[in-house]
């Protein structure tokens, strides 16, 4: 009898512990669902759909109008919507629906191909404009949950759930600028919804959704959004002159492999290998050289004789990618100090004063 009575008390203890994790896990489910109805409606009205009107050749060469669709995010009571580049690029008109349905023409305030995100503006009044409160993207965390919403093929606000999948991913801009920091997501992103908000669980925008990675062009779960902090630095000049003024060392670079420098009896085993100097430049008033030779490495042809960086600041360079995102995180008029081998050979210490970028043509 003791037995049995000791059998049924484990077994009421057993159910009682499996109906206490179904509850919990219930009201845990339901207090997640509150929270993902509750940021969807304090943000949805805050998003709009972004039409865009190109013009494009067909087949017989004449010049045929097409559309496009993207997202965006008001971040002011003054009508400037955040979005990304890729979205308005080569756009002859622009055409912002806002949540409640009224449409109006946008403008372009200011581009950033860099980091694929461009500022437009509407001249709607403030009181049908929803602002998304910016959020701090350096303290995001990977399991963290985040909130996207956007225009999906068209079909309106269409919101999706996921969590931060990594951090600090690179990705190239549609000018094959490598962007850094970018954050990557498992929440379905599809086309539509690049420009629209990433957002935490407090409703604040911590991304811009800028691109997914799919062999079939539909989301596959790995999707990757533009840091808010980056946006934050450069929505001001976007605003106030229209662009972002970058800095410029003048020079174009490779990266030298620990094999090239082998191959070409290098004392150094890696760097950036500096391959042409624009003359009057920041690199050409320091003194820096470009190559002025070609040598054969394999299936590989080299622009040898340049200075090779090795540190930039005091911070070790391996690559060309290395070298540019040091350069990234200065401000025109900046010095910097680079650590060269002067063929590959004799080091020294070079001072270059960094000059915003000219603006592309």
């Amino acid at each position: 009898r003791t037995r049995v009575r000791l059998q049924k008390t484990v077994l009421v203890g057993l159910i009682m512990v499996l109906f206490l994790t179904q509850l919990t896990m219930a009201q845990a489910s339901t207090e997640d669902e509150q929270n993902n109805i509750e940021v969807y409606e304090a943000a949805a009205p805050g998003v709009v759909n972004i039409t865009t009107i190109s013009v494009e050749r067909d087949f017989f060469f004449n010049i045929v109008p097409r559309q496009g669709a993207g997202s965006g995010a008001n971040i002011d009571s003054e009508g400037y919507i955040l979005t990304n580049y890729h979205v308005i690029h080569d756009s002859r008109r622009l055409e912002v629906t806002l949540a409640d349905g009224s449409k109006w023409q946008g403008k372009l305030v200011g581009p950033d191909p860099d980091n694929d995100l461009a500022v437009i503006k509407i001249d709607a009044p403030s009181h049908k404009l929803t602002v998304i409160p910016m959020g701090d993207s350096d303290h995001l965390l990977v399991g963290q949950k985040v909130l996207a919403i956007g225009n999906p093929f068209g079909l309106g606000q269409t919101l999706t759930t996921g969590v931060i999948s990594s951090l600090g991913r690179t990705l190239r801009a549609q000018n094959n600028t490598l962007m850094e920091d970018i954050i990557q997501i498992d929440a379905s992103i599809n086309p539509g919804n690049s420009g629209g908000p990433l957002l935490d669980s407090s409703g604040k925008l911590i991304g811009i959704n800028t691109a997914i990675f799919s062999p079939t062009g539909a989301s596959v779960g790995i999707g990757f959004a533009v840091p808010a902090n980056i946006a934050k630095r450069i929505i001001p000049e976007l605003i106030a002159q229209g662009y972002y003024a970058y800095p410029w060392i003048g020079a174009s670079v490779t990266t030298l492999l620990s094999g090239d420098s082998r191959a070409l009896d290098f004392a150094i085993d890696s760097g950036a290998l500096i391959v042409e100097i624009v003359r009057g430049g920041p690199a050409h008033k320091a003194g820096l050289r470009g190559g002025n030779r070609r040598v054969r490495l394999g299936n590989r042809i080299l622009i040898a004789g340049g200075d090779v960086v090795v540190a930039a600041d005091g911070k070790p360079v391996g690559t060309a990618d290395g070298l540019i995102r040091i350069i990234r995180e200065k401000r025109p008029g900046d010095l910097l100090r680079l650590e060269v081998y002067r063929g590959g050979l004799h080091r020294r210490d070079v001072l270059v004063r960094l000059e915003e970028r000219p603006k592309r043509r």
